[in-house]
């Protein structure tokens, strides 16, 4: 379901946890503490709402679940929720809720050298609340510090079982099939994919001739891809453009002119993590996000100005941008199951 990455670090973490109990001469009842990470996906909070609601099902091992309040930020500065004092009701709202219910941040801990003052603070955090589980809903950066909460932990005689729980819509996880988030943002995309064709084409004799969608997908092209599912062999959209492939500026154009010519108008689909042959963001704008990695500026009017310069067409573009991953409204039921299924297993 894709939780398997991280079985090989609660299986560490719980070896460790089974020798620090005994030593107090039986089970000590713990607590838990979750936490989201990075950008939230329409879906995060199922997994939380299954995080909550199991770890209420076995009560005889698991105590009160915290949250940190805004992630890992909240638990760095002992800003955390109890979510006991919530009600039945209000948790199994967490299922069908919007955004990330208890607040997300992009921070990332470097390695236990650079940042161990900041993961001895979580440490810190965790005895004073006696959290022996952490559950961390994040991407690839986010299983990482799971990691390495574990095993600091157990260098300084506290192992905590960590848990990553898979998110992200990107769909870039390693060792998953599919990552909750991914389903519900392919969705939206398709959606409005043929939507907009719908509209573009209705028009296209006397008005826009080329419309551009630019999505989310910095390295992994799953969303763009995702595109495709909205018509058949003939239908918008007629161009997908992927960040495994290099932009081809000549062919693209060449393209575009053909479709135009063909079919009144042209349907783009392009993710965000287009590059050149370089190498190069065709979007960067020679800025760092707070992961370090480069900041995007907008690949869809990059491509439109290509498109006026190149072939002097009428166009529209659109940035789906939050709209894409925030879309709780259209969300896919199975990846609302899955994100559910996810938080479940990470307890159980």
């Amino acid at each position: 379901m894709g939780y398997a990455s991280n079985v090989r670090f609660a299986v560490a973490a719980t070896l460790s946890e089974t020798k620090y109990l005994s030593r107090f001469g039986g089970p000590v009842k713990q607590n838990a503490l979750y936490a989201q990470s990075g950008g939230v996906t329409a879906v995060i909070n199922a997994s939380a709402c299954g995080v909550i609601e199991t770890s209420r099902k076995h009560k005889n091992k698991i105590g009160k679940v915290f949250a940190g309040r805004n992630g890992i930020i909240g638990v760095l500065t002992e800003n955390i929720i109890d979510t006991s004092r919530e009600s039945i009701r209000d948790i199994a709202s967490l299922r069908y809720t919007p955004g990330g219910a208890f607040g997300s941040a992009r921070h990332k801990l470097k390695g236990l050298d650079e940042s161990r003052a900041e993961y001895e603070r979580l440490i810190e955090v965790f005895k004073a609340h006696n959290i022996g589980y952490f559950f961390y809903n994040g991407g690839g950066d986010s299983m990482d510090t799971a990691h390495k909460v574990s095993l600091l932990g157990r260098s300084l005689d506290f192992p905590i079982t960590c848990i990553g729980i898979p998110k992200t819509v990107d769909n870039d996880l390693p060792v998953t099939d599919n990552c909750p988030g991914f389903g519900s943002v392919a969705k939206y995309i398709a959606i409005s994919t043929q939507e907009a064709a719908l509209d573009v084409a209705s028009m296209a004799k006397t008005s826009t001739k080329v419309f551009i969608l630019e999505v989310m997908g910095r390295h992994a092209g799953w969303i763009a891809a995702s595109a495709g599912l909205a018509g058949g062999k003939h239908d918008a959209p007629h161009i997908i453009l992927f960040p495994e492939i290099a932009f081809n500026e000549r062919a693209f154009l060449a393209r575009v002119q053909t479709c135009v010519k063909r079919y009144e108008y042209c349907v783009i689909v392009v993710s965000e993590g287009v590059r050149h042959t370089n190498g190069r963001f065709l979007a960067e704008t020679n800025t760092l996000d707070a992961f370090g990695h480069a900041q995007l500026g907008g690949v869809a009017p990059a491509l439109a100005n290509l498109v006026r310069k190149g072939l002097g067409y009428k166009y529209h573009y659109a940035i789906a941008d939050y709209l894409q991953r925030s879309a709780r409204h259209i969300a896919s039921k199975v990846d609302v199951d899955q994100a559910y299924a996810v938080g479940k297993a990470a307890v159980e």
